[in-house]
């Protein structure tokens, strides 16, 4: 055999290798995100058009997730919230549009004590999707409700069901302490 044609043969192999190397370091990186993200992988691959350009902002949402300093609460902190949320769902009763606002306000309120900003709407799902993708559909649905709700186009059933959503990223947000984080270190 010519030298030539091991040197060939040398870099055919080479190259294979590397094909099968990158192909499966992006296999290892997609299930990664997708267990990470849960359903809110495809809903940004849907909305991104590509998964490429999907997983592109799913890494850019875990490094700033990673700059943010998202903290566990104090005992007393988290009994402070949990009171509130009773307060809240009490008042549904009598006021279903004020407690649906209530929740909103409330699970804002606890985001920004656990250390997420929450200026902007788009940036909070954003960021709320690194370690709460599994729940942020719930978000999503309570957060349209309350937005008809303070146009008074909310049905009771709809701002019942807005107060079961909050309730799930609330919950979360309240148990979780930045475990997941902590665990990641």
């Amino acid at each position: 055999m010519s030298t030539g044609t091991l040197v060939a043969i040398i870099i055919l192999v080479v190259v294979v290798v590397a094909v099968i190397a990158v192909a499966t370091s992006l296999m290892v990186r997609r299930r990664r995100l997708r267990e990470r993200f849960g359903p809110e992988y495809e809903r940004t691959v849907e909305d991104a058009g590509s998964r490429r350009e999907a997983e592109r902002d799913l890494s850019t949402r875990e490094k700033r997730h990673d700059e943010l300093d998202i903290k566990p609460l104090s005992g007393s902190v988290r009994d402070r919230y949990a009171r509130d949320w009773e307060s809240v769902q009490g008042d549904f009763v009598d006021r279903p549009e004020d407690a649906v606002q209530d929740a909103d306000l409330l699970v804002t309120s606890l985001m920004r004590e656990r250390g997420y900003p929450t200026e902007d709407l788009t940036q909070r799902l954003k960021d709320l999707s690194v370690e709460h993708g599994r729940t942020l559909e719930h978000y999503r649905a309570a957060h349209d409700v309350n937005q008809l709700s303070m146009k008074h186009e909310a049905t009771t059933e709809q701002l019942r069901g807005a107060m079961v959503h909050y309730r799930v990223l609330f919950d979360e947000l309240l148990t979780d302490g930045g475990q997941a984080r902590d665990a990641r270190a």
